[in-house]
């Protein structure tokens, strides 16, 4: 059987994982073992690559029982509380926080000063994933003086009940969110607005976030197959596999080679191969290689 194999050129890390992963890989050279607050990407495989070159992974709580070494602050980012306990327990940082995200942390920062400062008059609302580390991070620097809202299985909007729409709202996205389900959370909070002009929307989706969606829709209708590869735990892979799967009902999701179905294809099918943000381009490439041999 041949197949016509195409990867996605613009799938893969996205620029803030691929500055994350270079610094852990430069500084694993140099010392061992080296600590990453969190997984430094969701995606088993990759993780596996880099424990065995030392990288461990661990939790606020192993953080606090530390004494010394250099613990990885991957690109979700972290809440000033993190800062703080790294200063108290005499351990070295590498901030790998991403850019992007450190923008959109002092833009939510300084809002919430301005708020402040007009007596209290506002609220700070972030549509994302409740307890994903970006948005941890995120309602830390507001000292969790913010509504974090965000769309059901279903179509729901969880945390609508919790905004006064009497008081204005300044809403800000997760970098990593889908920009039009940011766009229907913001009509569906200006509707309820008693004031339509107290509603303050803020563009913080990456743009090449943003931009990997219509891109990905136009990759994923231009093929017969997709295989979709990320990890379980990717809230990016989630959303960008279920783009796909909206315009070709022949997407298939995949965490590795191994779970091809081989029997899904016919001779000169196109196969069209992508992935998450979180996912590293020789796992895209394996997959590739893997489907030519068959």
């Amino acid at each position: 059987m041949k197949l016509k194999v195409e990867i996605d050129s613009r799938s893969g890390f996205c620029n803030g994982v691929i500055r994350a992963v270079k610094e852990a890989e430069d500084n694993l050279e140099k010392r061992r073992p080296l600590y990453s607050l969190g997984a430094i990407v969701h995606n088993n495989s990759e993780l596996q690559r880099l424990h065995e070159q030392g990288l461990e992974i661990i939790d606020l709580d192993k953080m606090r029982n530390m004494n010394g070494g250099t613990v990885l602050i991957r690109a979700h980012g972290e809440p000033p509380s993190t800062y703080i306990l790294a200063r108290e327990r005499g351990i070295t940082l590498i901030d790998c926080t991403c850019p992007v995200v450190l923008k959109l942390q002092e833009r939510i920062r300084n809002t919430y000063k301005e708020i402040l400062q007009n007596g209290n008059r506002g609220q700070i609302v972030i549509f994302g994933k409740e307890n994903h580390a970006e948005v941890n991070g995120l309602v830390g620097q507001v000292e969790s003086n913010a509504i974090v809202t965000d769309i059901l299985p279903g179509g729901k909007i969880k945390g609508l009940e919790k905004i006064d729409f009497s008081r204005p709202v300044f809403i800000f996205s997760q970098t990593t969110k889908d920009p039009q389900e940011y766009e229907s959370v913001c009509r569906a909070i200006l509707e309820k607005m008693e004031d339509k002009d107290s509603l303050f929307i803020f563009n913080t989706i990456c743009r090449q976030v943003a931009g990997r969606h219509a891109n990905l829709a136009r990759f994923a209708v231009n093929h017969d197959f997709i295989l979709f590869v990320s990890g379980p735990d990717s809230s990016n892979g989630k959303v960008l596999f279920e783009l796909c799967k909206s315009v070709n009902r022949r997407s298939y999701h995949i965490q590795e080679v191994g779970e091809i179905d081989a029997s899904l294809f016919y001779d000169g099918a196109s196969v069209g191969i992508c992935g998450a943000t979180s996912t590293p381009k020789w796992q895209l490439e394996n997959v590739a290689e893997y489907l030519g041999r068959l």
